[in-house]
C-alpha cells in the first residue's frame, strides 16, 4: 500500500549543489563566476553583431559562426540564474518542473551545437576540396535548410526526455550533484526503474553527439587527404590554416563532453568536487572559449571589439 500510495510522487523542488567543500568561499566566487558569464554572453554578443554588420563576413562559413555564437548564448543563459543564485544568493532550490525546462534546454543547446559543429567541418570541407564550386555549393538557401535541420534534430531529439522524466517517482533523496539540471544526474534519484529514460538516453546521445563526432573524424580524414595531394608546402599550411579554429571548437567541446561520460560512468569512487568541477567545465568552457578562439582568428571581430572599447572610453571620458 505504501509503494502505491509513492508510485506518482514527486518533490516540489530539487535542491542544487554548487562546488562541495567550498560553500564558506561562494561569496568570493561569486565575482569571477560573473565575470565568466559576462565574457561569454559579451564574446558572442559581439561575434554575432559583427557577423550581421560586416558584408565581408557574409559566407556560410561565418553564417555557421553565428549559429555557434547563438548555440553558446543558449547554454550559457541555461545556467545562469541557478549558477548566479547559488553563488551570489545562496538560493539553492529549483522547481520540479523549472528543473525539466532547465534540463529540456541545456540538452537541446548542447545538441545544436554538436550539430552546428558537423556543418562547420562539412563547409571546410567543400572549401578545400573544392574551392572554385564553393560559394554554388553553400548557397544561402543551403546555409538556411542546414540550420533548420540542426534546429529540429535537437529539439526532437531531446522533446521526450522531461516526459520520461516527469513520470518516475521521487519521495527520497531531492538533492542533486550540480549547480543546475541534467538529465542523468536527475534521473538517479528516481525511485523506480530507469531502464527506458536510460536506454533513451543512450539512442539520443548516439543519434546526436556520436554520429556528429564520428562525422568531424570522417570530414577531416577527408580534408587531409585532399591537402596531402597539394602540392606546394605552402598551400597545404594555408589550407590547413583554415581549419585551426574549428579544431580548437570541436576539442573545446567535445573533450569536456567526453571528460564527464567518463566520470560519470567510471569516477563514482571520485569526489563530488572533480564531478562538480568536471560538468561546470562542459557547460561554462565552449561559450567563454570559443569567442576568444574565434577573435584571435578574425581580425574584422578584433575591430569590433577595440571600436566598442574605445567608444566606451570615450563615452566615461566624456
Amino acid at each position: 500500500m505504501a509503494d502505491n500510495n509513492h508510485s506518482y510522487f514527486q518533490h516540489p523542488y530539487f535542491v542544487l549543489t554548487g562546488i562541495p567543500g567550498l560553500e564558506q568561499k561562494y561569496y568570493w566566487m561569486a565575482f569571477p563566476l560573473g565575470a565568466i558569464y559576462v565574457i561569454a554572453l559579451f564574446g558572442n554578443g559581439v561575434i554575432i553583431s559583427t557577423i550581421k554588420s560586416e558584408s565581408s563576413l557574409h559566407i556560410p562559413m561565418y553564417y555557421f559562426l553565428c549559429m555557434l555564437a547563438l548555440a553558446d548564448m543558449g547554454l550559457a543563459l541555461c545556467t545562469l540564474p541557478s549558477m548566479l543564485g547559488i553563488f551570489w544568493f545562496n538560493h539553492k532550490s529549483i522547481a520540479f518542473d523549472a528543473c525539466l525546462v532547465q534540463m529540456y534546454f541545456i540538452h537541446t543547446f548542447s545538441a545544436i551545437e554538436s550539430g552546428v559543429l558537423v556543418a562547420m567541418a562539412l563547409d571546410r570541407v567543400v572549401a578545400i576540396w573544392n574551392p572554385l564550386r564553393y560559394g554554388t555549393t553553400l548557397t544561402n538557401g543551403v546555409v538556411c535548410r542546414t540550420g533548420a535541420v540542426i534546429l529540429t534534430r535537437a529539439v526532437c531529439v531531446v522533446f521526450p526526455v522531461p516526459f520520461l522524466i516527469k513520470r518516475l517517482p521521487f519521495y527520497r533523496s531531492n538533492i542533486l550533484s550540480h549547480s543546475f539540471c541534467l538529465h542523468q544526474d536527475v534521473m538517479r534519484l528516481a525511485c523506480a526503474s530507469t531502464r527506458v529514460n536510460s536506454l533513451y538516453g543512450l539512442i539520443a546521445v548516439i543519434f546526436t553527439k556520436g554520429s556528429d563526432s564520428l562525422s568531424i573524424l570522417l570530414s577531416y580524414v577527408f580534408i587531409l587527404r585532399t591537402v596531402m595531394a597539394i602540392a606546394s608546402g605552402e598551400g597545404r599550411l594555408k589550407a590547413l590554416n583554415t581549419c585551426v579554429s574549428h579544431i580548437c571548437a570541436v576539442l573545446i567541446f567535445y573533450v569536456p563532453l567526453i571528460g564527464v561520460s567518463v566520470i560519470h560512468r567510471f569516477g563514482k569512487h571520485l569526489s563530488p568536487l572533480t564531478h562538480a568541477l568536471m560538468a561546470n567545465a562542459y557547460l561554462l568552457v565552449p561559450p567563454v572559449l570559443n569567442p576568444i578562439v574565434y577573435t584571435v582568428k578574425t581580425k574584422e571581430i578584433r575591430k569590433k571589439i577595440i571600436q566598442i572599447f574605445v567608444q566606451s572610453k570615450i563615452t566615461a571620458e566624456g
